[in-house]
């Protein structure tokens, strides 16, 4: 009989495919999670199905609020006329004619509100207009 002590083997823990694991769930959150938008005005949205809202470089945000109350890249327009929102436009428009304006008008906001952006914009020469909307899924 052989009663000799034995030599422990130290047990070895392999961090390796931890890592691994933790890594794809890390990269499930980044692709899982979202990111919105805050504007300086508190804005409800029209509803409409559409495709997400793309993060243009060249975008010129301008939000309407439900008063007739203009921000422009979140900095608040002082006045309410077509030539003061032009000229506000134009100075915004660090890509010239290129610049994508993104309408972001309340649900409640008149219509003359909006149309004066879309003629402030035509003014300025910028033509690329787009509107943002939430989706029906998220009221």
């Amino acid at each position: 009989m052989n009663f000799r002590p034995r030599p422990k083997e130290e047990p070895e823990i392999n961090l390796i495919p931890f890592i691994d694991v933790l890594l794809v769930i890390l990269i499930f959150l980044m692709l899982t999670t979202t990111y919105s938008k805050f504007t300086e005005l508190q804005l409800t949205l029209p509803v409409a199905d559409a495709d997400a809202q793309r993060d243009y470089p060249k975008e010129v945000v301008v939000a309407v609020a439900s008063d007739g109350r203009y921000s422009i890249n979140k900095t608040a327009v002082e006045g309410r006329s077509v030539e003061i929102v032009a000229a506000a436009l134009a100075r915004a428009a660090v890509a010239g004619k290129d610049s994508v304006i993104i309408i972001s008008a309340d649900a409640n906001a008149a219509h003359q509100s909006v149309v004066t952006v879309m003629e402030a914009a035509r003014r300025a020469g910028l033509s690329q207009i787009t509107f943002a909307t939430q989706s029906s899924g998220s009221r």
